[in-house]
């Protein structure tokens, strides 16, 4: 068949998943009954064909649209290789799947790549209750393959990553992809707590247990028994609360505040956060048994500017979300793609969303263009700088003479806050601290954020 061995083509048809043979021009030249029906095509109707054309529903190559290519790879250096792509199969569904190219000789010496393709898993099954995980640039499909293995696992996940790239979401992918999906999902932010209210929260508390406590409360563990317990901002418990922690993911057992029964709870966790919990313990401010302990596998998110080819489809399903149901979202210009791609997106998905609900509402035609999307401090679309780590200093000449320092903090607060909206988690990075803490000096100066 085709100047192939019978052999090598019985070889082919054993293979459960779908595999096929393509030659040194990108033309399939043998293809399994699994590649048949996956694609919905005769081996007659495949053989011959373009690969890209088949999988990709592309007329040129993939990596001319910015995938890695296993083709450009068996045929460069003759070593088999992995990669993961987007495939389409005959209804055109997305599919995500891991391509094992292997180097194969034909029985006059010709070198042929035989293609193994795994599924894993399409794109509806990345739904969350905000929005898709959606993608296809190298990033973030490294990204996704990695947060399916892991999910395989029962070991504790530390998620890291910039504010925005949607730990969160991840988290819930993760917990929908094991065995534990069907089972309590509950998710807290960490930096939301207050410090007094650590334990209670995460353990319960029985009636009575401390003043203004009118009845048992069921803590996250106990919520979260039999599922998946996610710890956003973890770097922020107090360092109180962590001893209290650290006993319960060795043991599994806790009491609620002001009770005497040892519970047990049955819980993975998975963390994140975005900053560096290494250098945390290095400060004193993290136990580094409390590192260990939630650190068995840590994922690290990529920032938006790292897989820009992935924006216009995530603009497109954000436009769908903010429209809501039944109403036809806004379309995107060719000049608006190109400004959104220009950017850096310090704020990622979560700036993203704020962008594009922006121009959403001041889109008259149902058509958004370049001059519809503002990005803030950025008004002449030049990508703006990450935030800063520390307050800038104010320059003398703002200082009022005769202001104390804890009148000059509420200034500078106040026009924080003012620069950028309210929003706290940019004002509290601006400032070096956490949102905690930032969230203390609000209260107790009377401001107010969002």
């Amino acid at each position: 068949m085709n100047g192939l061995a019978i052999d090598l083509q019985s070889l082919i048809n054993m293979q459960d998943n779908p595999f096929v043979l393509i030659d040194a021009n990108y033309r399939v030249v043998s293809a399994n009954h699994a590649y048949c029906l996956v694609y919905g095509m005769s081996q007659a109707e495949i053989v011959g064909r373009l690969c890209h054309e088949i999988s990709h529903h592309s007329q040129v190559p993939c990596h001319e649209n910015g995938e890695v290519c296993p083709h450009q790879k068996i045929f460069a250096s003759g070593e088999p290789c992995q990669v993961l792509h987007i495939h389409y199969d005959n209804h055109n569904h997305a599919e995500r799947v891991r391509l094992k190219g292997h180097p194969i000789r034909g029985h006059d010496g010709s070198l042929y790549l035989g293609e193994s393709i795994l599924p894993l898993g399409s794109s509806d099954e990345l739904d969350c209750d905000d929005m898709r995980m959606i993608g296809q640039s190298p990033a973030f499909l490294e990204c996704a393959d990695k947060l399916g293995r892991v999910a395989e696992s029962e070991a504790p996940i530390l998620l890291y990553g910039e504010s925005g790239v949607g730990k969160e979401l991840a988290a819930e992918f993760v917990h929908k992809q094991s065995d534990r999906s069907g089972r309590p999902y509950v998710a807290v932010n960490c930096a939301a707590i207050a410090e007094s209210m650590f334990e209670s929260e995460f353990f319960g508390h029985e009636r009575g247990a401390f003043t203004g406590c009118v009845g048992r409360k069921q803590g996250l563990f106990e919520l979260a028994h039999g599922g998946t317990l996610f710890l956003d901002e973890i770097g922020e418990i107090p360092m109180s609360m962590q001893p209290k922690l650290l006993r319960m993911l060795e043991t599994g057992e806790f009491r609620r505040v002001g009770g005497t029964e040892v519970l047990k709870a049955d819980v993975r966790i998975i963390s994140a956060t975005n900053r560096n919990l290494l250098d945390r313990v290095d400060q004193g401010l993290f136990r580094e048994d409390l590192y260990y302990r939630i650190a068995g596998i840590d994922v690290t998110l990529p920032p938006l500017r790292e897989r820009r080819q992935d924006i216009p489809a995530l603009a497109d399903a954000l436009l769908a979300r903010i429209s809501g149901a039944g109403k036809q979202p806004p379309r995107l210009g060719a000049d608006a793609v190109h400004r959104l791609k220009a950017y850096d997106y310090p704020g990622n998905v979560r700036e993203l969303r704020n962008v594009l609900q922006k121009a959403a509402a001041l889109t008259g035609n149902g058509i958004i263009h370049a001059k519809h999307i503002q990005f803030e401090g950025a008004s002449d679309g030049k990508p703006k700088k990450p935030p800063q780590t520390e307050a800038p200093v104010p320059a003398a000449a703002d200082i009022s003479p005769g202001l104390s320092i804890e009148e000059l903090e509420i200034r500078h607060i106040r026009e924080l806050l003012e620069q950028h909206t309210g929003h706290r988690r940019r004002v509290a990075d601006i400032l070096g601290i956490s949102e905690r803490t930032l969230y203390r000096k609000l209260n107790r100066y009377g401001l107010h954020a969002k």
